[in-house]
């Protein structure tokens, strides 16, 4: 079966196909009667058309297309993110690009080359990097913009989830298990999410009456994971259980733990912050705090295009409760004792 073009839709309503694409586009200059647009929409949804998301860029205002800002492509949950990312997007009429903000280049070189050219509409901004001038870039060269899974001052709009109740049920779990001798390998200094996760789980440790968890600070990725827990378990071998900030960073310190001759979880229980199909397949499968990252990423968008489209930014809070997913990595203290 042939896709359902524009002019099928034009010629079902009874109109042109200019006046149909305006309609189904809501450009609010067109002037039409209302029993026409109902009619428009009516053969739309008739024929069950879907633009063309090509066809849809060209057609809007703009260039057509956002750009998603992460500081890592091959981490999972970025890849997560990018991808409810480019279905919302292309709901919406627009294309998607992927940016990668790293280390290794000047902290608006991605953004500039996007922006100063006019090759996109609007920016999420899902870049981890404390000494980020992504600010500063935006101050420069204005564009509508979102942050995502991070709250910064100063941001048109920010969409976060309660990464604090996250950390919360994370001690709860490991303090349930026996659990007291506990340590924290955190995401990068000066980062809203971070700074979030690590305050709420060592004020739950203060809370309890037990001692405050050491932390150890990584980049949130596999080698950051273990360069951290290397530091952590060598400073603090007394330590039983890790609240980890990432899935990634898990990876790594599910590494840092066998250099250091520690087995998970029979000497040392490991539970992650974020949830993907690769925990399960972890060894051991690990025990994680899934809360939606990519629906997070889906809502951004939706922020954005309503500012595109004229609508006021706003901020978001997911509302989502963060949900504990055990597996093999976390055990009860008394059964590693026995071991």
């Amino acid at each position: 079966m042939r896709r359902v073009r524009l002019e099928d839709v034009a010629r079902a309503a009874g109109v042109s196909k200019a006046t149909a694409s305006r309609v189904l586009n809501d450009d609010p200059s067109l002037s039409v009667r209302a029993d026409t647009r109902a009619r428009i929409h009516a053969a739309a949804e008739r024929l069950e058309y879907r633009p063309h998301p090509v066809a849809r860029a060209l057609a809007v205002p703009g260039t057509g297309a956002l750009a998603m800002l992460v500081p890592e492509l091959s981490n999972p949950a970025y890849g997560e993110m990018i991808r409810f990312a480019y279905r919302a997007a292309r709901a919406r009429g627009y294309v998607l690009l992927a940016a990668e903000d790293t280390e290794e280049q000047e902290a608006d070189e991605a953004f500039t080359a996007l922006v100063e050219g006019g090759r996109i509409d609007g920016l999420l901004i899902a870049s981890a990097r404390p000494a980020n001038r992504l600010l500063e870039a935006l101050r420069r060269h204005p564009v509508p913009h979102v942050f995502v899974n991070r709250s910064v001052e100063g941001a048109l709009a920010n969409v976060t989830v309660d990464v604090e109740s996250a950390a919360r049920l994370a001690f709860t779990h490991l303090a349930q298990l026996g659990h007291v001798r506990l340590g924290h390998v955190a995401g990068p200094r000066g980062v809203q999410s971070t700074e979030g996760r690590e305050r709420a789980f060592l004020a739950a440790a203060t809370a309890a009456g037990v001692p405050l968890p050491p932390v150890a600070h990584g980049p949130f990725t596999p080698a950051g994971g273990a360069a951290a827990g290397e530091r952590l378990l060598r400073e603090h071998p007394d330590v039983t259980a890790v609240f980890v900030s990432s899935l990634a960073q898990a990876i790594g310190v599910l590494h840092a733990a066998r250099g250091a001759a520690r087995v998970v979880p029979e000497t040392l229980s490991v539970i992650a912050y974020d949830d993907l199909p690769i925990a399960h397949f972890l060894d051991p499968p690990l025990t994680t705090i899934a809360l939606p990252i990519g629906p997070l990423a889906a809502e951004g968008v939706e922020i954005l295009a309503d500012m595109l489209a004229g609508a006021p930014p706003r901020s978001s809070v997911l509302d989502a409760e963060p949900d504990l997913r055990v597996r093999a990595s976390t055990v009860s203290l008394q059964r590693e004792e026995r071991t």
